[in-house]
């Protein structure tokens, strides 16, 4: 039978001698440390340790160590003898400021190399691109013939989060932006006599290009980089995964919702922002250059076809779409860990916006060819 582990004195000698005998394993009952350790009253300034053990594990080593950091505290050094083979070595382990592997430096590429790696990072980047959106286009179409499982309490709730939810930032901007073009426009136009056409440029300026863009910008920074931070920290909680298991398409279940939420409030967002861009310019016409309310409206009235409305309802729709799709994309494919999920939606945020002003430019070019 094992011997029991056992921390005693030996009090008959100059120095206080601290023995460690005994069988230190997990399965037999340990003596208290910190008990035997004030028995042992004032200590000198080095403490011999005499380890005679039968057998031993994790314990003898867990008791080393504690009897170390009770030594430091206490500024005594300790003078370890008897120690069993490999013990010494685990214990210089165990102290070591930096017990982890070393990462091992980052090799050095050339420029042809550092090239080829860019052009592969990016075909990797494009190939799974198109996956998703492959993937999302299936979803919509197994929306549409009613196959896809989406719960409509997901869709009004995205709904209320990026369509009422944005109306007071959305109609600070639309009135500032429609302020700022009136004011920027009468400057040029007054030295002509030509206040009038404040009207026109407000008008044309917020239905055609600012207003769906200014809205898809706020949406950008508001819901896209939202989506990116919720879809992102569930994949970090490994909840994405949880849905995986059990049979839940996280496209139809999470992407759907958002991404028809967006194409819902988009064009309804733009509407109010243009209407309030056009109120904004007619608070500088009528208040800084005289222009009655009637000349206001009837002059923008004239100047606004239908053709300049749908164009601006259009970009909307395309804008949502860049949207939904780039934040969860980024979401989806976030990381495991906090710094991933930030890094995913700065990355979201950044890159949405860029394909905001690429196919707002594409557009205008394409409409300016065709004449309309």
């Amino acid at each position: 039978m094992s011997k029991a582990p056992s921390l005693e004195w030996d009090h008959s000698t100059a120095a206080p001698v601290l023995h460690v005998s005994g069988s230190w394993t997990l399965a037999l009952r340990k003596p208290e440390l910190n008990d035997v350790w004030r028995q042992g009253g004032r200590l000198p300034e080095q403490l011999t340790v005499q380890v005679a053990v039968e057998a031993w594990d994790s314990s003898l080593l867990a008791v080393l160590r504690r009897l170390q950091r009770l030594a430091d505290e206490q500024e005594v050094a300790l003078d370890l003898q008897g120690l069993p083979d490999g013990v010494e070595r685990l214990l210089e382990m165990a102290a070591s400021p930096s017990t982890q592997a070393q990462e091992a430096p980052p090799p050095e590429y050339g420029w042809v190399a550092r090239v080829g790696l860019g052009a592969q990072n990016v075909t990797e980047a494009l190939k799974q691109s198109c996956i998703f959106i492959g993937e999302v286009v299936q979803a919509a179409g197994r929306l549409c013939i009613g196959k896809a499982r989406m719960r409509m309490s997901d869709f009004w709730m995205a709904f209320q989060q990026c369509g009422p939810g944005a109306l007071p930032i959305v109609a600070l901007i639309a009135s500032l932006i429609g302020l700022i073009l009136a004011f920027v426009g009468a400057v040029q136009l007054e030295a002509f006599g030509a206040q009038l056409y404040i009207a026109n440029m407000v008008s044309i300026g917020m239905t055609r290009e600012m207003g769906a863009l200014m809205t898809a910008v706020i949406m950008a920074g508001r819901t896209g980089a939202a989506y990116a931070a919720e879809l992102g920290s569930m994949q970090a909680n490994e909840e994405i995964d949880a849905l995986k298991t059990f049979g839940f398409p996280p496209l139809e279940f999470l992407v759907l919702p958002r991404l028809l939420a967006l194409l819902v409030s988009m064009p309804l967002l733009t509407v109010f922002a243009d209407i309030l861009g056009i109120f904004g310019g007619f608070v500088i016409g009528s208040g800084l250059f005289d222009i009655s309310a009637a000349q206001y409206i009837n002059q923008s009235l004239e100047m606004l076809t239908l053709t300049d409305f749908l164009i601006g309802l259009f970009k909307s729709l395309v804008f949502a779409v860049l949207i939904g799709l780039i934040g969860c994309y980024y979401g989806l494919s976030c990381g495991r860990n906090a710094q991933a999920v930030g890094q995913a939606t700065t990355n979201a945020v950044v890159s949405i916006i860029v394909a905001l002003v690429v196919s707002d430019a594409a557009i205008t070019l394409i409409c300016t060819q065709l004449g309309i």
